[in-house]
């Protein structure tokens, strides 16, 4: 990955012609310590890993290679950005592992007090359902 693949010919175009820098668009890092881009403004060799899981990909133990920062709310933002070219496909569960998902998510639905199996999951403050909750709805 050259220097020059990172850099944007719009923004670079953007800062000649007028004069203002964008704030958060540092394609060699000098400023920030990392290659840097405003927000949408990534290259598209590059993804979140948020990108790379609608994907089916993971960054496969790899470190981020580039960062997208914006302000929201008075507060910046960061996004770390990985190589796609050295995505991993992601891992898929065992049919063990899931069999073991089931039944931790069957024993969060039940309750302590009676035993029933609920639609929704029982309140770890009191361990047992709404309906046999002390003063609870029946």
């Amino acid at each position: 990955m050259t220097a020059s693949a990172l850099t944007s010919e719009f923004l670079d175009a953007l800062g000649a012609r007028t004069c203002i820098r964008v704030e958060f668009y540092d394609p060699t890092g000098s400023r920030y310590g990392f290659p840097t881009f405003p927000f949408r403004l990534a290259p598209d060799f590059l993804a979140t890993r948020r990108q790379l899981r609608a994907e089916g990909l993971c960054p496969g133990g790899y470190d981020p290679v580039a960062q997208i920062l914006w302000r929201h709310r008075k507060q910046r933002r960061v996004a770390y950005l990985y190589r796609r070219d050295l995505a991993r496909p992601k891992r898929t569960a065992s049919p063990a592992q899931l069999a073991v998902i089931e039944r931790m998510l069957t024993a969060r639905r039940t309750c302590g007090t009676c035993g029933v199996v609920r639609d929704y999951y029982i309140p770890r403050r009191t361990g047992t359902c709404l309906s046999c909750e002390t003063g609870g709805r029946s």
